[in-house]
């Protein structure tokens, strides 16, 4: 905080004087000062000297952000309200003066931008990964639609004329949480087309599939939000589904599959 309150108006090499020679800045040992503003670079808070983002709230985010902290992919779930901040994040806000409602705003946020570039990233090679096993599992051709466009309402078209199948693939690293997002754009394709599919791919740490199941539009359809007046209308939504809800691997498929074909993809064999 004591960098990006003065360097605005200070060189960098006027601060390390000031915080080596002042007497309200003797707390802290020149070695310190280096490792913070080490750390403020590698985090990207030098970029913008000139931010009017409060200096506690720029520290505390990047902070969080650069922890790796276990609970932050759940914070979601695991923090409902200022009262179930973890101690490492109470410690962090207390010490930057950010009170406890603030700091439980602030940790909203930094989950948010970090599940939607998780997300972004693990989606992408869930799909890449589904199209991969379908077209070595049968002679039907699969496309990856969501590849260039997001307009489908699904992300992958397994072309066949008797049994085609529209995919929208939701893939975690998280075991043991099927939770997924649907679009209202996706809710109303599974609506209307009979073809479409919802498919979770359950994937490693590294990315490498070990477990494919599906979920029924007949339980999806129950979960979603309603609209109650004429000036209200849901564009988004997290659905939580147990695991009652899930069938291993993708029936549906099952007629256009070769002999030999991945485990995966087949009722009753995925986990």
């Amino acid at each position: 905080m004591r960098w990006l309150e003065l360097l605005p108006d200070s060189s960098a090499a006027r601060c390390r004087a000031f915080f080596t020679h002042h007497a309200d800045f003797s707390d802290l040992t020149p070695t310190q000062y280096e490792a913070a503003y080490s750390w403020l670079g590698e985090n990207g808070l030098l970029l913008d000297l000139h931010d009017r983002t409060a200096v506690s709230e720029r520290v505390f985010r990047a902070a969080l952000a650069s922890s790796g902290t276990a609970w932050l992919p759940d914070a979601d779930v695991l923090v409902r309200g200022p009262e179930e901040l973890p101690d490492d994040a109470l410690r962090a806000a207390e010490a930057l003066g950010i009170p406890e409602r603030d700091a439980y705003e602030q940790v909203s946020a930094v989950w948010g931008k970090v599940d939607t570039e998780a997300r972004a990233l693990i989606g992408s090679a869930g799909e890449s990964a589904l199209v991969r096993l379908i077209a070595e599992a049968t002679d039907a051709r699969v496309e990856h639609v969501a590849a260039h466009s997001d307009g489908f309402g699904y992300d992958i078209a397994v072309h066949s004329r008797q049994h085609p199948l529209h995919i929208e693939a939701k893939s975690t690293v998280r075991r043991g949480r099927t939770t997924f997002y649907m679009s209202r754009h996706e809710y109303e394709t599974m609506r209307r087309d009979p073809a479409w599919q919802l498919v979770f791919v359950q994937l490693t740490r590294d990315l490498d599939v070990t477990a494919i199941a599906s979920v029924s539009a007949e339980w999806i359809s129950p979960q979603v939000p309603q609209d109650k007046g004429p000036y209200g209308r849901w564009e988004a939504c997290r659905l939580d589904v147990p695991p009652t809800a899930l069938v291993s691997g993708i029936p549906r498929l099952a007629p256009l599959l070769r002999p030999g074909a991945s485990g995966l993809l087949l009722p009753g064999q995925s986990s």
